[in-house]
């Protein structure tokens, strides 16, 4: 359709009974450069009134002719005048009492109505202090102007070298006149306020500027509300504050649409307004973004020769010259945040009472304080569903009878988008019953076109294939899935699901209700199934993914292709009682049986599926059990069994899925968490039993369930030998009864920690607790201590340090271990000990005493030592170092040290630790046991040996290290100088002179030993 059919200029045309323009005089309407041609007689109202208007229609933004008479002019109107005339959309003639005095002013009348008459040219008379009838009749002081020039021109002076074509017009003048006083205008005559008059004359013109409206809908169905609404939000009487209101929805819903007629509707209210449609596709182009930026001052200020070199400059015109005005500017479809900096950057930009409304499909844009509201567009009810897609499918406002149901099928599988409606509706149009029915049969398994295409901008705006896979992956695979679920799936195959997942919804892809289930439009569940589809029409097994259930079995019926597939979905398979044979599916990856109630057998040979990474169960309510192969699934990263009622039991063999990191189970028969997932290396996230979470946050509160007094530990507690790593206990004891129901197994642990209520408490909690240890036997011990264990402790000399001396009937020995983090003081004290140690006659017990400040040193005759922690000025805590003097027959060669025992009296709290333990703890967990211990606190260390070891004498060093002090930098008031006291410099020089690179401490370290 011609879309110049609905320009002011054909309806003038037509108005007037006029022909259509010849091809030339097409042309030049294309070419329209000025809004308004001005013309006057300048010795009357240039000075004046003229100056005044001339002055307000440009700050309206109109752009305005005027014609400088100050100019010298020849004998003829020059050429260039008409064709400013004929360039102009409105011709506003200023008549005052001398104007049919100037011929040029004469000549240039005669042109406007030229124009009147043959393009439709919009004239507007002003009456400046003459009257319309003096105009029309020449009579009047207007009148004698007139009658002078011509008794002037009629006169034939030689001067004037007057031709009898140029006497001749004379009449074409006084019908010009004639038919301009003819014409509605304004008339000025013995005004008291010019001003009023002046704005009514530039509120004229602007309504004769701005006749085209936006095209909004041939069937405006529902359009109406949905524009009060957004009105409702812009506010725009009641605030003079610049507003951005945002609207935003998925593709098609009707967000361009509602735009337009908001524009339409209050456009008219503002000095300026403008509409970017298509930003996105704008943006993309060659200029695009200066276009835009042009566009806009084109359409506020009507300017032509605007142009803008390059973006950045573009912003800074455009906050010049819009700060000024009070304008609606609608951005439609923006998709990027550097849109809205170019084109909107801030509210500063635009005059008091401006509105700017946002149309986007990625709510991301709107985030944060960029709007100051968000309308999310809502789908079309029923009603309006069924009337919009009448109008397209019948032309009428509603279905005929024989069309009522399938009507229904469309306004269901078309889910309120008023885009399908309308595309539907044209398509089925004069279509017969049954063309109907295979339209929509067709529908089901290939979306219509117009539909996918409209709809696949928004997927294919996703920033990277990750998006776009889970994108993909929800819409096949996980629709009505709970959120949570799908992400630990997909993050099981390193997808990132849950930042996917919310971009999916900020960009109206996906969307999350109040259930937190997954969902999507089914228009876009079609379009990104057609995503896959289109790429392999023909043959399924080349697909990515598979869905329909008669592609699924026709694949699995080619069994030279089963190799290829690697994603498996038979979910919602009711009537599915047993899995296939999985040995043909080698490179199987995903695996999905979701809400298969009458699956009761998972074939063996699931432990062929070398390759797989997740296989989901839920809700297979009537599955009992699994087939042993599936726990030598090595490569198994998610496991989902939640929803199956039936299963009651896992296998020990569970630690056997050693890349298993997620593995849901709730809502099941099982009612023991299994110690082998316990043991699991790898298990990141668990919900099974009651218990979900992360492993180290629910691991801890599963081993104290077994620990309560209803619950037997042994069997548990007897596994931890086996374990390469065990899970630390740390217990708040409420009761000594919880203890005692532990203290059989303490020997057993790894570490643990308690913390009492009282004073009181900790001394029966350490009483309870050394009465157990020393109550093992020692071959107990033993039995417990295993070859890899001892190699370990061994194997860390830097911890712990042994040495033996021999007498006649006993053995003599020293053991030196360190708590905490190694420094050059506790290399240097270890040195010094070992040295006493070896220097001593028979192994006596001479250690070093205080080096203050550096480390302190307490001793105790036997096996515990209790002190108090001083307060080293500017030093803090580094390390405790333990040095144990003992004796034992001669016949025990290998007794270590067991457990160690921290108490701290002043906090209540008891830290127990396993003395191989102590030779693998790392930085994280020396750090946790010396952090605990502050400048005051009273504590006692004990240490645990087998019971045919008797301690001697026990000294702890408390080693210290300088504060690293903190310089303070800040300008003096009148140097660039760092401000401090010379001490404190020379404090800081001290301190840091101490500290030295790690590598050079090493290297001395290594030096003292050779020494």
């Amino acid at each position: 359709m011609d879309d110049s059919r609905n320009s002011p200029l054909h309806k003038f045309r037509y108005d007037l009974n006029l022909s259509p323009l010849d091809d030339d005089l097409e042309i030049t309407l294309e070419r329209r450069i000025h809004e308004v041609f001005l013309s006057f007689r300048g010795e009357d109202t240039r000075a004046s009134f003229v100056s005044h208007l001339y002055a307000s229609l440009r700050n309206a933004g109109i752009n305005v002719f005027k014609d400088d008479e100050s100019l010298p002019r020849g004998d003829h109107i020059s050429d260039s005048l008409l064709r400013a005339i004929q360039q102009s959309e409105i011709s506003v003639v200023v008549f005052s009492r001398n104007y049919a005095g100037s011929r040029w002013c004469l000549d240039e009348l005669n042109k406007i109505m030229e124009c009147h008459r043959t393009i439709g040219q919009v004239v507007l008379p002003v009456f400046y202090d003459v009257d319309p009838s003096e105009v029309r009749h020449q009579k009047g002081e207007f009148g004698k102007a007139f009658e002078k020039l011509e008794n002037w021109i009629l006169k034939g002076d030689e001067m004037l070298s007057l031709t009898v074509w140029e006497r001749e017009k004379v009449p074409g003048w006084r019908e010009a006149l004639c038919q301009a006083a003819g014409i509605a205008g304004i008339v000025v005559l013995n005004s008291r306020n010019e001003r009023e008059d002046i704005e009514n004359i530039v509120e004229t013109v602007m309504r004769h500027l701005d006749k085209t409206e936006l095209f909004v809908a041939d069937n405006p169905v529902g359009v109406e509300p949905r524009v009060q609404e957004m009105i409702q939000l812009l506010d725009q009487k009641l605030s003079n504050d610049v507003l951005l209101i945002g609207m935003w929805g998925m593709g098609g819903i009707g967000k361009t649409t509602i735009a337009k007629a908001i524009y339409n509707k209050i456009g008219r209210n503002f000095e300026g307004r403008s509409f970017l449609a298509h930003i996105r596709e704008v943006w993309e182009q060659d200029a695009g973004q200066v276009h835009l930026q042009e566009q806009i001052l084109y359409d506020i200020f009507k300017e032509t020769k605007a142009k803008i070199p390059n973006m950045e400059l573009g912003k800074n015109m455009l906050k010049d010259r819009l700060c000024h005005k009070r304008v609606l500017l609608v951005l439609d479809d923006v998709n990027e945040l550097e849109q809205l900096n170019a084109l909107c950057g801030s509210r500063e930009w635009f005059g008091s009472g401006s509105r700017i409304i946002i149309t986007t499909r990625d709510k991301h844009i709107l985030r944060g304080r960029r709007v100051d509201n968000v309308h999310i567009m809502k789908r079309m009810d029923e009603g309006e569903s069924i009337e919009l897609f009448s109008w397209h499918a019948f032309k009428q406002a509603s279905p005929s009878e024989k069309f009522i149901e399938l009507t229904r099928n469309v306004i269901e599988y078309s889910g309120g988008l008023p885009l399908a409606l309308e595309v539907l509706g044209s398509y089925l149009f004069e279509m017969d019953v049954t063309e109907w029915e295979n339209v929509l049969e067709k529908l089901k398994r290939i979306p219509n076109h117009q539909v996918q295409k409209k709809l696949k901008i928004s997927y294919d705006g996703l920033s990277d294939d990750t998006e776009r896979e889970i994108f993909l992956d929800i819409a096949c695979f996980f629709i009505g899935m709970d959120r949570n679920d799908v992400i630990t799936i997909l993050n099981g195959c390193g997808l990132f699901a849950e930042n996917g997942i919310r971009v999916l919804v900020e960009r109206c892809l996906v969307i999350v209700d109040d259930k937190n289930k997954l969902g999507m439009h089914d228009l876009l569940r079609d379009m990104g199934r057609e995503i896959i589809r289109e790429k392999s029409p023909k043959e399924p097994e080349e697909r990515s993914r598979l869905w329909f259930h008669e592609d699924v079995l026709e694949v699995l019926s080619k069994e030279t292709l089963m190799d290829k597939l690697k994603i498996l979905n038979l979910s919602h398979s009711h009537y599915l009682r047993q899995t296939p044979d999985f040995s043909n599916f080698p490179n199987l990856e995903k695996l999905v049986l979701i809400d298969c109630p009458m699956l009761s057998e998972v074939s063996h040979t699931i432990g062929c599926l070398n390759k797989v990474l997740i296989i989901n169960l839920r809700d297979c309510i009537g599955l009992r059990n699994l087939p042993r192969s599936i726990y030598k699934l090595k490569s198994l990263k998610t496991l989902v069994l939640s929803g199956c009622l039936k299963i009651d039991k896992l296998e020990e063999d569970f630690e056997q899925m050693e890349s298993l990191t997620t593995f849901l189970a709730d809502k099941t028969a099982i009612t023991k968490v299994p110690f082998s997932i316990i043991r699991s290396k790898n298990i990141g996230y668990i919900s099974l039993c009651g218990y979900e979470g992360f492993s180290r946050d629910v691991f801890p509160s599963i081993i104290w369930s077994w620990m309560s007094p209803m619950s037997s530990l042994s069997p548990h507690i007897e596994t931890f030998a086996g374990m390469s790593s065990v899970i630390p206990l740390d217990l708040a004891i409420s009761n000594s009864h919880h203890l005692l129901s532990i203290s059989k197994e303490l020997s057993k642990l790894r570490s643990l920690w308690i913390e009492c209520d009282s004073e009181l408490q900790l001394s029966q909690n350490a009483t309870n607790i050394l009465d157990a240890l020393y109550n093992t036997t020692s071959k107990d011990l033993e039995s417990y201590a295993t070859s890899s264990q001892i190699s370990n402790m061994n194997a860390s000399a830097s911890c712990i340090r042994k040495m033996h001396f021999s007498r006649s009937k006993s053995s003599i020995g020293s053991l030196l271990f360190q708590m905490g983090m190694s420094c050059e003081v506790t290399c240097t004290l270890e040195q010094n000990i070992l040295q006493n140690m070896s220097s001593s006659e028979h192994g006596g017990c001479l250690v070093p005493g205080d080096s203050y400040p550096d480390w302190l040193a307490f001793s105790s005759e036997g096996s515990s030592v209790i002190f108090e922690i001083p307060q080293v000025n500017r030093h803090n805590l580094k390390t405790m170092i333990c040095h144990v003097h003992y004796s034992s027959p001669d016949n025990v060669t290998s007794d270590d040290l067991k457990n160690l025992l921290v108490k701290n009296h002043t906090k209540a709290t008891i830290f127990l630790y396993k003395g191989d333990a102590l030779a693998s703890f790392e930085d994280e967990e020396w750090q946790r046991v010396v952090s605990n211990i502050e400048p005051g606190n009273k504590v006692e260390i004990v240490v645990v040996f087998g019971k045919r070891l008797i301690v001697n004498k026990t000294t702890i060093y408390l080693v210290y290290e300088p504060m690293v002090e903190k310089v303070e930098h800040c300008r003096s008031p009148n140097e660039n100088v760092i401000a401090s006291s010379d001490d404190e410099m020379n404090e800081v020089k001290s301190i840091c002179s101490q500290v030295e690179p790690m590598d050079d401490l090493k290297q001395k370290h290594k030096r003292r030993k050779f020494e």
